[in-house]
This record gives structure tokens, C-alpha cells and sequence, in this order.
């Protein structure tokens, strides 16, 4: 087989395992407990396909989660948040990632987005993590952000209390005005020097 033949063969391979992925985001964000038979359907391939692609389920939903932290990312840098106020930066970059969650509602309230270990999860977020720290550096630096907190510190914290907000929207207590009001009002009262 010639060096053309076999890039082909990858760049084939490549879309194909693509297609499965995608093919999973759509049936599983309709349906978490779909099958790998029903994932190959809408990919237009065969099971046998898929399992060439991704040997266990739990490796095709790994492969979604990071298809989804990758596009939550492309979101989050088209929202340019190294200009403006922090504190504006944090809301857009906020609401970059809410946009994506809303594309996927049904896949994000599922466990199965994110059936992964602790360390997966903890790689998930590095992405965000890393912008997160960006703006709450340079808020810091401008006076607009409390110097007093660790960067790390914020990082988690804006983490962990934007999964409470989409916990307490999916259990019903709050709806997902008052859950976005709660929370920034939350990181307006940790961030601001006193």
C-alpha cells in the first residue's frame, strides 16, 4: 500500500469515528440509555464499525465528553475573554458554556456525560479551568478581584457553584433564571474586595 493509500485509509478511519461520535451525541442527548446498535444506526454504520472505533461504551462516551468540552472551549474563545471588565470575562465566558449545555440538555443531566473517574473529570475541566484562571489573574492584577484568594481557589469555587446552578435547575427548585442570578450574585460576593 502506497503513503497516499494508507493517509486515505486514516483520514477515512478519522471520519468515520467522527460520524459515530456525532451520531452519539444527537441519539444519546434524546435518549442516554440508547444502544450501541442504535448509535450505529444513525451513524449510518455497523455496530461492528463502532466497536472498531471505540471497544466499550464507556470509551465512546469518553470520546463525546471530549468532543463536548471541545466545543464548550470554541465557545468560550470566540467570547474573547481577554478584553473587558473580569468580571464581564467570567459572565461571557459563563455563558459560553451554558449555551453548549443548553445545545445538550438530555446528555448533560444524564450520568453519562460524566462517567468518568475523578482524574477524567478533573482533565475535563482543565480547558475552562485554565481560561478561568486567566480572568481572575488579571482581575486580580486590575484591583477588580479580591488578591486575597487564591487563583485555584476561584477556579474551583466557579466551578463547583455553576454545577450547583444546573443541579438545583434539573432537581426543579430553581428555575434557570434564578439559578444564573444565584450563582453570579455568589461569584460577585467572593470576587469583590471588601
Amino acid at each position: 500500500m502506497s503513503g497516499s493509500e494508507a493517509r486515505k485509509r486514516r483520514a477515512d478511519a478519522q471520519r468515520s469515528a467522527e460520524s459515530v461520535v456525532g451520531a452519539a451525541i444527537q441519539v444519546l442527548n434524546r435518549d442516554p440509555d440508547a444502544s450501541m446498535g442504535a448509535i450505529a444506526a444513525a451513524a449510518g454504520v455497523t455496530r461492528q464499525t463502532v466497536y472498531a472505533h471505540f471497544s466499550s461504551r464507556e470509551k465512546l462516551l469518553r470520546a463525546v465528553v471530549d468532543h463536548l468540552t471541545a466545543e464548550t472551549v470554541a465557545e468560550i474563545d470566540a467570547e474573547d475573554i481577554d478584553t473587558g471588565p473580569a468580571m464581564d470575562a467570567l459572565f461571557r465566558l459563563l455563558d459560553a458554556s451554558e449555551r453548549t449545555v443548553g445545545r445538550y440538555p438530555v446528555l448533560f443531566q444524564s450520568g453519562d456525560a460524566a462517567a468518568t473517574t475523578q482524574s477524567a473529570d478533573d482533565q475535563r475541566h482543565d480547558p475552562v479551568a485554565d481560561r478561568l484562571s486567566r480572568i481572575f489573574r488579571r482581575g486580580q492584577q486590575s484591583g477588580e478581584f479580591d488578591a486575597h484568594i487564591s487563583v485555584t481557589w476561584l477556579v474551583a469555587a466557579t466551578i463547583k457553584l455553576s454545577h450547583t446552578a444546573s443541579e438545583e435547575t434539573d432537581a426543579g427548585r430553581l428555575s434557570e433564571h434564578e439559578a444564573d442570578a444565584a450563582l453570579r450574585t455568589s461569584l460577585r460576593r467572593i470576587l469583590t474586595p471588601d
